[in-house]
């Protein structure tokens, strides 16, 4: 079994204060083989939130992937924006915008989706989407880490990124199995699984981990473990009354992969 830890926009400079010590505290007690965090580390990517997320994932004792988010990237400095958009998340959080790991049976390949000219909406480059393709595993659980959807429920409050479409069925054809993401501030999973609409990729949305914006459901992260019998469990942890509980689980789901398809066991 291997076990993921899938965070997603913290939101650092508009956290639930509160709520950080909680939330390194859950996290460390899952000892995950790694954890994923799916961009949106900073609310304006400003150098003190920049020091405050990274001083948070410092802490993390798990091995660490994590991608940029459009919070991430100037919003209101244009010049910095369209001429040095990566600055601040490079020196603080990681290099590489665009991270692989392999951990236990699961291979876990970054994608930035990122755009500075399109700063919410974000867009999938196909040079990036072949890059990642090309470090795929075809001996392990290929899981693709990235910011924006690349399909999403048809109440969604957000577009999908530009060339969304494209990327998944390259990604799809490319075989992998697992996508993992967050900006929409909610939680997906089984909504392309329903009757007459087989899912070759299992999309993740991961809702927000730390972000105090008032009209955003509960904060929460996931606890993913993959089996060697291609199936997956789902815990989603609920912070309740301003802290994460170490053993609060609101909702749990297993998946399993059956002839290159997935299915919901629930």
């Amino acid at each position: 079994m291997t076990r993921l830890v899938h965070l997603s926009d913290l939101h650092f400079g508009y956290e639930h204060a509160g709520m950080v010590e909680s939330l390194l505290a859950c996290v460390n007690r899952q000892e995950a083989d790694l954890v994923v965090v799916t961009g949106d580390l900073t609310h304006r990517a400003r150098p003190d939130q920049f020091a405050a997320a990274a001083d948070f994932l410092s802490r993390i004792k798990a091995p660490l992937l994590a991608v940029p988010g459009n919070h991430d990237i100037p919003l209101y400095s244009l010049m910095m924006r369209f001429t040095q958009p990566w600055a601040g998340y490079r020196r603080s959080i990681v290099a590489d915008l665009s991270p692989a790991m392999r951990v236990g049976g699961v291979q876990v390949l970054g994608i930035n989706s990122v755009d500075p000219f399109s700063w919410r909406r974000g867009a999938l480059r196909n040079g990036v989407v072949r890059a990642a393709i090309a470090r795929i595993d075809p001996a392990a659980m290929n899981i693709v880490a990235i910011h924006h959807p690349l399909q999403q429920a048809p109440d969604a409050p957000k577009q999908l990124a530009r060339n969304a479409g494209t990327a998944l069925a390259m990604l799809e054809e490319a075989g992998v199995q697992v996508i993992l993401s967050g900006h929409l501030h909610r939680w997906e999973a089984k909504f392309l699984l329903g009757p007459g609409s087989p899912a070759r990729i299992l999309q993740i949305h991961a809702g927000t981990a730390l972000c105090a914006r008032p009209e955003d459901p509960p904060n929460e992260f996931a606890v993913l473990e993959f089996s060697d019998d291609n199936t997956l469990f789902v815990a989603r942890h609920h912070a309740r009354n301003g802290t994460y509980d170490p053993d609060g689980i609101a909702e749990t789901s297993r998946f399993s992969r059956v002839d290159g398809y997935w299915q919901s066991l629930d």
